[in-house]
């Protein structure tokens, strides 16, 4: 007989009648966790332990990778053996144990090291086999923070953990050295009772955090601004004892509200590297930190010099007033503070969340004053920018800095992947720029600049293949395998792993050490303006590369808990697959502000696109455009944004979110999948990549209802845009459903950004490749790639694409090419090399589930288009945009304009299945042309559409398409309404002014 509660682990030897109470006494020698590890036991009664392996995070080294789990080190006779490498600082580990997207439970796991470092599970099961580890139960975890200080007055808790007790307190350590022995907990503190409030959180607390309404409220006693700052200074938990007195739950604190409310002064305190004068003052926000210091060097080598920095009470600014000769010298703060990572108090260094430069890998900032003219080159003061374009009338090319350039031979090999190679105008990247711009192309937007986390710095430190890749076959996995094995550590990566968000990255600089970076980043943007283009910036607030104490995290190793959201047990969400910022918390949103100021007034920057815009508050991303409409010029600067809605801020669950359907009416643009999925085909997530679309090799079998969609994205997106539908009834943009959400859902025409490929998820080509006939001949496949560009820049609203789909650019299949390297991400620009595919099976991390559709494609040679057929496709791009450029009604500013001069006369019940006939009337607005007919054929016969409406007037092939690129559209013709469009083209036709 055994009685839990007096021996609640026990141990049987075999043969051996005899129950012993411990692994000692049963004589058993158990394996032992080194320092650097955490081993996790994990045994399935099944025994099938294929695809299972260990996400950990928050005392881990490095940051995890969801698709790339820990696999077992070894199988014993319990089970899998996962040895997780911690940190030396690390208080614990927090883990999920998945096979693809299925946990074995629904809630994170995480490993108490003041308990043990080695734990047995059972699958399915949350409680371990051993050791009793009952930090694992929320309820008694102080190392999880389920209470909020929702301001100076009020403690929120949820309501799970508010019946588990009597009465509660807030229990405050200066020292930061509270543990729990028992059911009691130890060190110095001081305890302040929480009174309830029946009625919960106050109408104004409930608005403010939507996300606690259902949370009881406890009031905090009145302490006084500096008492209770000083208490934010230390280790707080909130306990609650039973009717016993005995602890029954203890919880650390969330601590955003109540440091926005009592810091608010802080929103307009001067932050980062300022000049006063001719001096430098370096401040940085920190409330919570004891002591905080200003590590100062000459250069990043040197030994530094310790310099105390000065606490505003009012702001928990801390700051320091410099002298001239620090300008061109490094800095790092030095942050004494209690770190719940830690479960104690650490001094750690870091840079400045502020940088403006840094030193080579982003070790140290840099003291530098943006407005030196030594930073400037010649002609930055008084160079024009092109001239500003209505949303309405932009077209955007997508680039990314390193590709534009590694493998182009016209750049000299020292500027290749670097900013430079966008200052000589007579490389091949930069005459086609020339050639687009001068065809009617707006906009150039760079992927992420800023400096971010995951590329070396120095070309010398960066990892390349070492093998031939051009030495194996087109369908082959040896060329993966070489490129991912040196992924973590070369010089390619879309960037999307922030840093520092003001400072540009160093791997694009010639030199990255200083202020080389600045320079040359101007260099390139006053380049691109000379080619007339305008500049915009992919920026990613929405997450940093780390958070805790990983060696990569800034902002959280200053002001622990407050820059990153949490989700309802304090841990960091990360539903944008890194740790995700909340700019709906004041500080952290006004560093979105701030930054975006810094671009635009000192890079010159004329637009921003915001990653995952959808997980800002709307508010946020509107206190951004009134910011940058104060600024001379700034209402000219466009932002657009990812508009998706998901995550644990979803349907507006902690905010107005900046969603699609969220930013109608305000003049920013997001990204329209309506049109995107229908021309394409299927979706951004299916499992079966040769779903066709519109343009993807549905032709004459077209349902009616993707012509709906297509419609409603060539009036840009607009929610109360009328027309006849396939059923024959009249509907708006709003009432035609896709996935259950409005196909229609914009204001204006300029709040759409039509596009039907970007970065991510296969490249146009690539996606057609999946889709069209295997033995359909290249010069159809071209043309099918321009009609599908056309319903992009035909369109009204913004027209958007991916540099190079003009020229049949492929990433050989490539879905997520984000870490594959220059191989399978470069620009070809000579098409003797190819367009890129054939280059080997894409990365199996992304792709492998792909790959029985990919190989027979891949080995293909006839899939390779010729340099004549990649040069035409570039010439009918171009031609596009020309016709786009002089035709006035191609780029409606309003609705209203919109619903007035824009018609589908073939629409309803009737309509021939692929074929989409659009009417626009230019009348008072176009000098040359009264009607523009646009005919998109995506069958594989001659269109023959008789349009009694056209029946007298007299139309004729636009001007720039009589002597086409393609010399099959040259047939197209029009006579007495009756509209002739050769297979798989796009024909527009213009009739004079009455």
């Amino acid at each position: 007989h055994v009685d839990p509660a007096v021996t609640p682990e026990i141990w049987l030897r075999s043969g051996d009648p005899r129950v012993y109470a411990s692994a000692a006494e049963a004589g058993v020698i158990l394996p032992f966790a080194e320092d650097d590890v955490a081993v996790i036991h994990y045994r399935r009664t099944d025994g099938d332990y294929r695809g299972w392996g260990v996400h950990a995070w928050e005392g881990t080294p490095h940051k995890p990778v969801w698709h790339r789990p820990l696999a077992p080190a070894r199988f014993d006779a319990f089970g899998a053996v996962f040895r997780v490498p911690v940190r030396p600082d690390a208080a614990g580990l927090r883990f999920v144990i998945h096979r693809d997207d299925h946990k074995d439970l629904p809630d994170d796991q995480r490993l108490d090291f003041s308990v043990g470092r080695e734990v047995w599970l059972l699958a399915g099961e949350p409680a371990p086999v051993r050791p009793d580890l009952r930090s694992l139960g929320p309820e008694l975890d102080p190392a999880r923070a389920l209470a909020v200080f929702v301001d100076r007055t009020t403690i929120a808790l949820p309501a799970r953990i508010a019946e588990l007790a009597e009465g509660f307190a807030l229990v405050a350590a200066a020292g930061g050295d509270l543990r729990r022995e028992g059911d009691e907990l130890s060190g110095e503190r001081i305890m302040l009772p929480l009174t309830p409030r029946p009625g919960g959180l106050f109408q104004a607390q409930s608005r403010k955090f939507p996300h606690l309404r259902a949370y009881r409220a406890f009031a905090v006693p009145e302490l006084g601004d500096a008492a209770l700052g000083h208490l934010l200074r230390g280790q707080l938990l909130v306990i609650g004892r039973d009717h016993a007195g005995h602890v029954a739950t203890t919880t650390a604190v969330q601590l955003p509200g109540v440091l926005d409310d009592l810091y608010a002064d802080a929103a307009d305190a001067a932050l980062g590297m300022t000049v006063d004068g001719d001096r430098p003052t370096i401040a940085v926000w920190a409330p919570t930190a004891r002591a905080v210091s200003l590590e100062l060097s000459r250069t990043p080598d040197d030994e530094p010099k310790i310099l105390p920095m000065e606490r505003d009470p009012a702001t928990g600014v801390w700051s320091i007033a410099g002298k001239r000769k620090w300008f061109g010298r490094y800095y790092r703060y030095r942050v004494e503070v209690w770190h719940p990572a830690a479960q104690r108090v650490v001094t750690t260094s870091v840079t400045d969340p502020y940088a403006l430069s840094l030193s080579a890998d982003s070790t140290h900032s840099q003291i530098v004053d943006l407005d030196d003219p030594a930073l400037c080159p010649p002609g930055w003061e008084t160079q024009a920018r092109p001239p500003a374009v209505a949303p309405a009338r932009m077209q955007i090319s997508e680039v990314h800095i390193r590709d534009f350039s590694i493998a182009d031979a016209t750049v000299p090999a020292a500027h290749r992947g670097t900013y430079l190679a966008f200052t000589d105008e007579q490389t091949a990247g930069m005459r086609h720029l020339r050639m687009l711009a001068d065809a009617g192309l707006t906009h150039v937007h760079l992927l992420p600049a800023f400096d971010f986390a995951t590329v070396p710095d120095r070309r010398s430190s960066q990892a390349v293949p070492t093998c031939d890749l051009a030495s194996f076959p087109p369908d082959s996995p040896e060329q993966q395998h070489a490129v991912m094995a040196v992924a973590d550590h070369d010089g390619f990566n879309w960037g999307y792993d922030p840093l520092h968000y003001t400072a540009p990255e160093g791997s694009y600089a010639t030199d990255p050490c200083g202020t080389a970076r600045i320079v040359e980043f101007r260099r390139m943007v006053a380049a691109l303006h000379a080619t007339g283009l305008r500049v915009i910036m992919d920026v990613v607030y929405n997450h940093t590369m780390a958070d805790g104490l990983a060696p990569f995290s800034v902002l959280d190793r200053i002001v622990p808990g407050y820059y990153h959201r949490l989700l309802d047990d304090g841990t960091v969400a990360e539903s944008t697959c890194c740790s995700n910022t909340a700019p709906e918390h004041r500080m952290m949103g006004r560093l979105v502000i701030d930054s975006i100021l810094t671009w635009a007034r000192h890079y010159r920057i004329d637009g921003f696109r915001f990653d995952l815009m959808g997980h800002h508050p709307r508010a946020n991303i509107l206190e951004t455009r009134a910011a940058l409409d104060r600024l001379d010029g700034g209402r000219d600067i466009y932002l657009y944004g990812e508009g998706w809605n998901f995550g644990e801020v979803a349907y507006d669950s902690r905010f107005a979110q900046a969603t699609q359907v969220n930013m109608a009416g305000t003049g920013i643009g997001t990204f329209n999948d309506r049109l995107r999925d229908a021309v394409r085909g299927g979706g951004s997530h299916g499992d079966d990549p040769s779903v066709r679309g519109f343009a993807t090799g549905l032709g004459a079998d077209t349902p009616l209802a993707l012509h709906d969609r297509i419609k409603v994205g060539l009036s840009g997106g607009l929610a109360t845009y009328r027309f006849t539908t396939h059923s024959g009834v009249e509907l708006s943009g709003a009432q035609i459903d896709y996935n259950g959400s409005p196909s229609g859902y914009t204001a204006a025409p300029g709040e759409c950004v039509t596009y039907v490929d970007a970065h991510d998820n296969e490249i146009l080509y690539d996606a057609m490749a999946f889709k069209l006939p295997a033995g359909l001949p290249m010069a159809d496949r071209a043309r099918m790639q321009v009609l599908a560009l056309a319903l992009v820049v035909l369109g009204q609203g913004v027209g958007f694409v991916t540099l190079g789909t003009e020229r049949l650019r492929s990433k050989s299949l490539d879905r997520n090419s984000y870490n594959s390297g220059d191989w399978f991400n470069q620009i070809l620009w000579n098409g003797a090399d190819g367009n890129g595919f054939g280059r080997g099976l894409p990365p199996a991390e992304d792709n492998e589930d792909k790959w029985p559709w990919a190989r027979p494609l891949l080995a293909k040679p006839s899939l390779v288009p010729s340099a004549e057929h990649m040069d035409r496709t570039a010439a009918r791009y171009a031609e596009l945009l020309r016709i786009r450029r002089s035709t006035p009604v191609f780029g409606l500013p309003t609705a209203d304009e919109v619903q007035r001069r824009l018609t589908f006369p073939r629409g309803g019940p009737d309509e021939t299945p692929g074929v989409i006939v659009m009417c626009l009337d230019g009348t008072g607005l176009d000098p040359r042309w009264g009607t523009v007919v646009t005919v998109f054929n995506a069958t594989g016969a001659p269109a023959e559409e008789t349009v009694p409406e056209l029946a007298d007037v007299r139309l004729c092939l636009h001007p720039e398409l009589v002597a086409s690129a393609d010399p099959l559209l040259r047939s197209a013709g029009a006579d007495g309404g009756l509209l002739t469009v050769p297979p798989r083209s796009v024909a527009v036709f213009v009739a004079d002014l009455a």
